[in-house]
């Protein structure tokens, strides 16, 4: 069972503060990230005590400061593909302080901090962005019979033997999308490689044009690489580059 968060100081007051405005105890759980028994049960303190003030509890104090605990914190968001194991590498060296990683991984909790999958998405120059729209552009005027001169092709990659591993990073929610927290990816930069082409005004399949083993890098507008399902097929006249 996962330890239930606690609530500062500050947002204990912001709670009875939305009480007091008839905000409902189920919208001031939920805007606090907290379950509906904790609210009740500060409100019914706070009927009887007049205080949000955290009371004296028992049992052993925590190993980190409020400091350490914010150093934690930064490392995770200056460098969200980190690792618990070199957060506490980090905070050894620099408060000479050794904690278990699954107290870095407490306090990063704390934060509202989780290791999650990046999303992923391409790498993308500012060059990447403008060749689209001056692309369309040269081509706004292009007829039907245009068109049908042109084969469209696309390429994929396979990991025949391994995957190419997983990477996790550190987000808070909502975060999914940050610049630091996804992962820009090069398409196929590497693996086994396939061809395959479509021509508009043709009635036949898409042809596999073949392995990255089995023909050259194509050269120049109009080269024709080997094609696997079918030598005969008709290589269009005019090639588009993007």
């Amino acid at each position: 069972m996962p330890a239930r968060r606690k609530l500062t100081t500050f947002n204990r007051g912001r709670a009875i503060a939305w009480l007091h405005d008839g905000v409902s105890k189920c919208e001031v759980a939920r805007q606090l990230g907290v379950s509906h028994s904790v609210i009740v049960r500060l409100n019914q303190r706070f009927q009887t005590t007049n205080n949000v003030e955290e009371r004296p509890r028992l049992g052993r104090p925590k190993k980190t400061t409020h400091r350490e605990d914010r150093f934690i914190q930064r490392q995770a968001l200056q460098h969200r593909a980190t690792t618990c194991k070199v957060i506490r590498g980090q905070l050894r060296e620099a408060t000479n302080i050794n904690v278990c990683e699954r107290t870095i991984g407490n306090r990063l909790h704390d934060a509202r901090l989780r290791s999650r999958r990046p999303a992923v998405r391409p790498l993308l120059t500012q060059a990447h962005h403008r060749a689209p729209l001056a692309w369309s552009r040269r081509h706004l005027r292009w007829t039907r019979r245009d068109w049908a001169q042109v084969l469209f092709s696309d390429e994929s990659r396979f990991n025949l033997y391994h995957s190419d591993g997983r990477r996790k990073v550190w987000r808070r929610e909502g975060e999914r999308y940050e610049d630091d927290t996804v992962h820009e990816r090069v398409a196929f930069g590497g693996g086994c490689h396939g061809l395959g082409g479509l021509q508009p005004s043709s009635t036949q399949p898409p042809v596999p044009c073949g392995w990255e083993s089995h023909w050259s890098t194509l050269q120049g507008q109009n080269s024709r690489p080997y094609c696997l399902a079918d030598p005969a097929a008709d290589w269009p006249k005019r090639c588009v580059s993007g």
